[in-house]
């Protein structure tokens, strides 16, 4: 899992680094909807938005999403 952000304290957000990293991994990841990224991070006793969701995705998604492409293993042709 990605759990950094280049920057080392995200100022002026109210989640630390770890829970908005973590919604916006899972959200690209698993091509989940914001509102079930709600619903995961509601289980685990985070209460978020999907609208706060949505601002993380699209202020941290495309750092993030590079990364969760660069971690996927590589396909071999046979």
């Amino acid at each position: 899992m990605i759990t950094q952000i280049s920057a080392p304290r995200l100022k002026g957000h109210r989640f630390p680094r770890t829970i908005i990293s973590y919604a916006v991994w899972v959200y690209y990841r698993f091509s989940l909807s914001l509102r079930d990224v709600e619903d995961l991070l509601a289980e685990r006793g985070i209460v978020v938005s999907d609208e706060a969701i949505r601002a993380w995705v699209e202020k941290f998604g495309s750092q993030i999403a590079k990364r969760v492409r660069a971690a996927r293993p590589t396909r071999t042709p046979e």
